[in-house]
C-alpha cells in the first residue's frame, strides 16, 4: 500500500505543516511590499501526484489547483468533480487540446499564440485567460515575445468567450527572478493601456515567488514547497 499524501518519505514535514509555512511566507513577503495577503491567490500545482492529494488539499481549505499536462488535469477534475476546485491550466497547450481544457478549467495561464486563442474561442461560455510572455531568447520555453504582446491581447480581447485576466511568466533559469518579474510588470503596464482590468500577474513559483510578490504578483504556482518531493515514476 502506498503512503498516505502528503507523508512521503523524503518529505519535510507534513502537508499541512508546508502548506503553512509557504502562507506564512507568502503573507510576510506581501506585509513587505505593502500588500494585503488576501489579495493574492496561491495556486499549489499538483503535476504528477494522484488525485488523493488534492483532496486533502481541499480538506485544508485549498481551492485553486494547477495542472499542466492536459490528460492528467483532465483525470484529476473528473474523479474529483464533487469538489468545488477551480482548476488552473498552467502548462504548455496544444490547439487540438483546447476545447478539452475548457470543460474543466476556471483558469488558462499559458496563452501565447493566435492559433490557441482561436481554439479557445466559444460563443457559450467563458473562461479566464492569461498571455503568457517568454522572458527568454528560447522560443521553445513557451510564451509570446515581448514586443508581439499586444497584438495577441488585441486578438484576446476580439474573441468570443476568452476574459482576459492579465500576463503570465516564468523566470528564465539561471538570472535573479526580480528583475525578470520586474520586466512583466512593466508590460503589464502595456496592457492595461488595452484593457485596464487585465491587471492580474501569473508569476511566482517554489523558490521565487517572494521576488514576484515584492513586483505585484497575485497568482503563485506553487507546487513542490507545498506538495513535497514528485512521486518516482515505477
Amino acid at each position: 500500500m502506498s503512503t498516505a499524501p502528503g507523508t512521503d518519505a523524503g518529505d519535510s514535514g507534513s502537508l499541512a505543516g508546508r502548506l503553512a509555512e509557504v502562507k506564512g511566507r507568502v503573507a510576510e513577503a506581501a506585509r513587505d511590499a505593502g500588500r494585503d495577503p488576501d489579495a493574492i491567490t496561491t495556486i499549489v500545482v499538483t503535476k504528477f501526484h494522484p488525485a488523493a492529494l488534492v483532496a486533502e488539499l481541499a480538506e485544508l481549505g485549498v481551492l485553486d489547483i494547477g495542472e499542466n499536462r492536459h490528460q492528467e488535469a483532465q483525470a484529476k477534475a473528473a474523479e474529483l468533480g464533487d469538489l468545488e476546485l477551480r482548476w488552473h491550466f498552467v502548462g504548455q497547450l496544444q490547439s487540438k487540446k483546447a476545447r478539452q481544457v475548457r470543460a474543466y478549467a476556471s483558469a488558462i495561464h499559458s496563452v501565447d499564440r493566435a492559433a490557441l486563442v482561436d481554439a479557445l474561442r466559444s460563443d457559450e461560455a467563458s473562461v479566464d485567460c492569461f498571455v503568457q510572455v517568454n522572458l527568454t531568447e528560447d522560443p521553445g520555453r513557451g510564451g509570446v515575445a515581448p514586443e508581439a504582446l499586444e497584438s495577441l491581447a488585441e486578438h484576446v480581447l476580439e474573441t468570443a468567450g476568452l476574459r482576459l485576466r492579465g500576463l503570465m511568466a516564468v523566470a528564465p533559469l539561471g538570472e535573479p527572478a526580480r528583475p525578470a518579474f520586474a520586466r512583466v510588470r512593466a508590460m503589464s503596464e502595456r496592457l492595461r493601456r488595452l484593457e485596464p482590468t487585465a491587471s492580474d500577474l501569473s508569476m511566482g513559483m517554489s523558490h521565487d515567488f517572494r521576488d514576484a510578490i515584492l513586483e505585484g504578483a497575485t497568482h503563485l504556482r506553487i507546487g513542490t514547497a507545498i506538495t513535497g518531493n514528485r512521486p518516482v515514476a515505477g
